[in-house]
């Protein structure tokens, strides 16, 4: 794995497993993107332990491939909330408002964190062996 590549995993994984943890620390600010009918406090809970568990398991090789999808499965999951914030103009931080234009502007950022996993979805010889052909 090239350096850049694997300085990328460790960010990945290690910005997953502190959000994930920041879902049991301090749930509240999740809990009011969760749209209805879904349980705030208990999806915030499943999806601080999937972010955990994607963020660890992105590091260990043998598991990498599987997190990596699990985690894509995650960023697909979590999209509607982010929906809902956007179109409900939901402040994470009512203390630091965001301006609205900034719900918008993060829905792509989802595209982003979908392609960064895959990237860890595929090993580096099935990568080469693409650019080949």
């Amino acid at each position: 794995m090239s350096r850049p590549k694997r300085v990328l995993l460790w960010l990945l994984g290690l910005s997953m497993m502190a959000v994930g943890a920041l879902h049991f620390a301090h749930p509240e600010p999740f809990m009011v993107i969760v749209p209805p009918p879904l349980p705030p406090r208990a999806t915030v809970y499943l999806s601080g332990v999937f972010e955990v568990l994607g963020g660890l398991g992105v590091l260990i090789p043998v598991t990498r491939r599987a997190a990596a999808w699990g985690l894509i499965a995650l960023y697909l999951a979590v999209f509607p909330a982010n929906i809902y914030m956007a179109i409900n103009g939901i402040q994470l931080d009512p203390a630091n408002p965001m301006p609205e234009w900034a719900g918008w502007a993060r829905l792509p950022f989802q595209a982003l964190f979908i392609a960064w996993a895959w990237w860890y979805t595929r090993r580096d010889d099935q990568l080469a062996q693409a650019r080949r052909s």
